[in-house]
């Protein structure tokens, strides 16, 4: 199977389940699959996408509180409903956006380009190392004793999610917790990732345009950090 074919084959097994379409019928995620990337390019476009991103962060906060911008209150609504506390546990482009007034943070290119896109598109990124998963990505209602490999203290453990939290995972745990919160350790992206998974979450007030724009906004800053990156993308629904 070549390249291509095996990462469409990836993205048809990803899936929504029933029970998170219920809880936000109008939840879609953009799923990109990426490989060829080169672990040490830089790039100055991804650097002026991190400068524009908190540039913009700024002028979201100008307008008015940050809860109030209209995805990140339908993400804080679609936390409430399975039992999450948003203002403790923002979802991921809330807090994004408020640590990039001041500034982003800098790992490296990779994580840098789909940082900045999340802030400037202002939807829920999640990138990961597609080499460590074990099955396809799956978006569940958790059960409460699947695996989290995540760090507290400084120390590395395995945590459990909360009976109905909204998670992501593969075959061997969760790989992010409440929906868009935090990614765990296991299939983090690494400084020598070559072929990774981008998830963008999408609620109602998101159009699938904009959705979509978003999208090739990332596709476009990837394409900058190798010689042969091959993307493919796939929009997956509940049902």
């Amino acid at each position: 199977m070549d390249e291509l074919n095996e990462q469409e084959a990836f993205l048809a097994r990803c899936a929504i389940d029933v029970e998170v379409h219920a809880l936000r019928p109008d939840y879609r995620a953009l799923l990109l699959v990426v490989d060829g990337l080169e672990p040490s390019t830089t790039s100055e476009a991804v650097d002026d996408l991190v400068t524009a991103a908190e540039r913009r962060a700024r002028e979201l906060v100008a307008e008015r509180p940050l809860e109030e911008h209209p995805h990140i209150a339908a993400w804080r609504d679609a936390y409430r409903a399975f039992g999450a506390k948003p203002q403790r546990t923002r979802n991921s482009v809330e807090a994004l956006t408020r640590r990039a007034v001041d500034a982003l943070p800098r790992v490296n290119a990779l994580t840098d380009a789909y940082n900045a896109i999340s802030v400037l598109q202002q939807v829920p990124i999640g990138g990961e190392d597609r080499t460590a998963y074990r099955g396809a990505a799956r978006l569940v209602r958790a059960a409460g004793d699947e695996p989290f490999d995540t760090v507290a203290g400084g120390e590395p453990v395995i945590e459990h999610p909360e009976r109905g939290e909204v998670v992501w995972r593969d075959d061997d745990g969760i790989t992010c917790r409440r929906w868009n919160w935090r990614q765990g350790r296991r299939t983090a992206l690494r400084d020598d990732t070559t072929d990774a998974l981008f998830i963008l979450d999408a609620l109602g007030p998101m159009s699938d345009a904009d959705l979509q724009f978003a999208g090739d906004a990332l596709a476009d800053a990837l394409r900058q950090l190798g010689r042969q990156v091959r993307i493919a993308r796939r929009v997956v629904r509940g049902s």
